[in-house]
């Protein structure tokens, strides 16, 4: 399709906080958060319950939401750089004639954040993934002191955000949604905020609507008192971060709804990981556990006519790239190895053959002090279980459906041993089909 064919197509937004897991969301039933934003979002969209992170670490899940591969093949580990040879859903986009745009979080550039001061480091225009705006950082460490960067030679610019993080690139966001209202061109716009990652700071006007003391704690957070009061600490600030963002999406849709862009504009809203806040006296990510690896993903918008309603697909990173295309009723290359389940939310359209499973990965040790520090594979599957296991060792096997929050492990009991060889094979074929290289234990 040439770059100057007019088009009549729709608009795309993908909306994403980091480490924001699928729990803590009002409509999933976490009694800490207030997000009616989203919750509306939920309610006109599609919402995929099973969605995960299939490797819960911000660089490897971004590589393969960009590059639409799995992580062996783009991205491997943390502060590893994205190839900027591969080709990424925005190619994809630009050369079936879209404006792409990119605002905030990047963390593909490969930067060693120990060396040096993270916000001074530039990501040179040729490793921003192909997108033609691109306002946005590698890594910043806290969300009132973030930093942009952009364009180039003449044009770049390099300056601190003003005020709240979330608050400041939605500004921008907004503002090109005005540029875009103005033209003639369809869009595919990406908002990729650092809340609620850690600092669990926010604004004082959403900090003052969560005390400590009355969070409620999932039942897997271990009855520690030191560990439970850092746990409610964190999550008064997280959930605060949370319901900003909620706040931001809303005014996002405000501004679709006054520029007359909203009848023709896909939102996906969804995260990179989660974080453990405590369960299983764990903290953060890179965990296989349901905290660490379970995401939003919600296919949402105010387009009339499409479908609606909760699905049990076991959604993946490599799948949003695939998504969004198939949503804009847009070729879709062959390298991006994910499923398109756009048919979900567009009547009419034939579903594919979807995956029975999700493959999940961390490729090597993550140096995290209060997570897990090895590699590990797995497989969680569409009808509730999970299997994962470390090299050489197999490590976890749980009922999902009975035990939804991983306190029976079955992974060395011999009454489950017909349940782990089936996950066990499931797991292999999944290393066999990506390329993958790892040991696995010996076959139960």
């Amino acid at each position: 399709m040439s770059d100057e064919q007019p088009l009549n197509r729709p608009n795309i937004i993908w909306i994403f906080g980091d480490q924001h897991r699928g729990q803590a969301l009002g409509f999933r039933g976490d009694p800490n958060a207030r997000t009616p934003q989203i919750d509306r979002l939920a309610r006109e969209g599609v919402v995929f319950t099973q969605a995960v992170s299939g490797s819960p670490l911000c660089c490897p899940f971004r590589g393969s939401l960009i590059s639409g591969r799995y992580p062996h093949e783009a991205v491997p580990g943390h502060q590893c750089p994205l190839d900027p040879a591969l080709p990424t859903v925005a190619h994809a986009f630009n050369a079936q004639g879209y404006e792409t745009a990119y605002f905030g979080k990047w963390h593909l550039d490969g930067f060693d954040e120990r060396t040096a001061t993270v916000a001074s480091h530039i990501v040179p225009p040729e490793r921003r993934g192909g997108f033609r705006t691109w306002c946005a950082y590698q890594n910043n460490t806290g969300a009132f002191s973030g930093w942009i960067h952009g364009g180039a030679g003449e044009t770049a610019f390099h300056r601190q955000l003003p005020g709240y993080e979330t608050d400041a690139l939605t500004d921008l966001l907004i503002g090109q949604l005005r540029e875009y209202a103005a033209g003639q061109r369809p869009f595919f716009s990406v908002l990729s905020v650092q809340p609620p990652h850690q600092p669990y700071l926010a604004p004082e006007e959403w900090m003052n609507r969560h005390r400590a003391e009355d969070m409620i704690l999932r039942p897997n957070v271990p009855p520690y008192p030191a560990l439970q009061e850092q746990v409610r600490r964190d999550l008064a600030g997280y959930h605060a971060m949370i319901e900003n963002l909620d706040w931001n999406l809303g005014r996002i849709r405000a501004a679709l709804d006054e520029l007359g862009l909203a009848a023709n504009t896909h939102i996906l809203f969804f995260s990179d990981h989660g974080d453990m806040h405590g369960a299983h006296g764990q903290f953060r990510k890179t965990s296989p556990c349901e905290e660490s690896i379970r995401i939003p993903c919600i296919l949402g918008g105010s387009v009339p006519g499409l479908k609606s309603g909760e699905r049990d697909h076991v959604f993946n990173h490599v799948d949003f790239a695939p998504t969004s295309l198939g949503l804009c009723g847009l070729d879709v290359p062959a390298h991006f190895v994910g499923t398109d389940y756009s048919a979900e939310r567009l009547p009419g359209r034939a579903a594919p053959a979807y995956p029975d499973s999700a493959y999940l990965q961390i490729i090597g040790p993550t140096a995290f002090r209060f997570s897990v520090d090895r590699p590990w594979r797995g497989v969680v599957t569409r009808d509730g279980w999970k299997y994962v296991v470390l090299e050489g060792q197999p490590w976890m096997l749980f009922n999902l459906n009975e035990d939804p929050y991983e306190l029976v492990n079955l992974a060395h009991t011999r009454g489950s041993a017909d349940r782990r060889r089936k996950l066990h094979a499931e797991l292999a074929a999944w290393i066999e089909r990506t390329g993958d290289s790892f040991r696995l234990p010996d076959p139960p």
